[in-house]
């Protein structure tokens, strides 16, 4: 260790101008203390193993690069995993969505086609309620023409009768029609 301060005390000691007169193998070079400086601190480094402690360093440092690019990998594959899950997923939700239009759309053409059928039932349940209301109101003027045709035909029939039958003719007709009710109504 007094070599190796020794050899710092001389080196700092050293003036470069007289570099160049002296001879390689003397303190009073400067190429040769940089040499000397240089071997030195090599030593250094080997004595406290500082080529070990980086190499140790380098190779904690690789490791650590290593598990993350292992982990950047489980992460990348854990994401594509998801990626194809969700895509999937979406298709699934696609397909059941196109299902469900198709289905809709089935079912609304069912509907419709009931909703022209229920239409067409009702449109004839009514053609078939004017056509009985029609004929009702038919039978119902026939017999009003029919009973005033009968009042008419009474009216006049009193007249012509009253004008022409004596009252003995009348009390026989009387007790002929009230004769001919009791027959029909026993």
């Amino acid at each position: 260790m007094t070599r190796l301060l020794a050899l710092l005390l001389g080196v700092s000691v050293a003036s470069p101008a007289f570099a160049a007169s002296k001879p390689f193998f003397s303190l009073h070079n400067t190429d040769f203390v940089v040499l000397l400086g240089f071997l030195a601190f090599i030593a250094l480094m080997m004595y406290f193993k500082v080529p070990g402690i980086v190499g140790g360093l380098l190779d904690k440092r690789a490791e650590g690069i290593r598990h993350e690019l292992d982990e950047a990998r489980a992460l990348r594959k854990e994401a594509q995993d998801l990626v194809e899950k969700y895509e999937r997923e979406e298709k699934e939700v696609q397909a059941r969505a196109e299902r469900i239009i198709a289905h809709a759309k089935q079912e609304a053409a069912e509907a419709a086609q009931k909703a022209r059928e229920d239409l067409e039932v009702s449109i004839a349940r009514r053609m078939k309620a004017a056509d009985e209301q029609i004929a009702s109101a038919e039978a119902a003027a026939v017999r009003e023409v029919r009973d005033r045709a009968i009042s008419i035909a009474i009216s006049a029939s009193r007249e012509v009768i009253a004008r022409q039958l004596s009252a003995a003719d009348a009390s026989k007709l009387i007790d002929d029609a009230i004769g001919e009710v009791e027959a029909k109504l026993h």
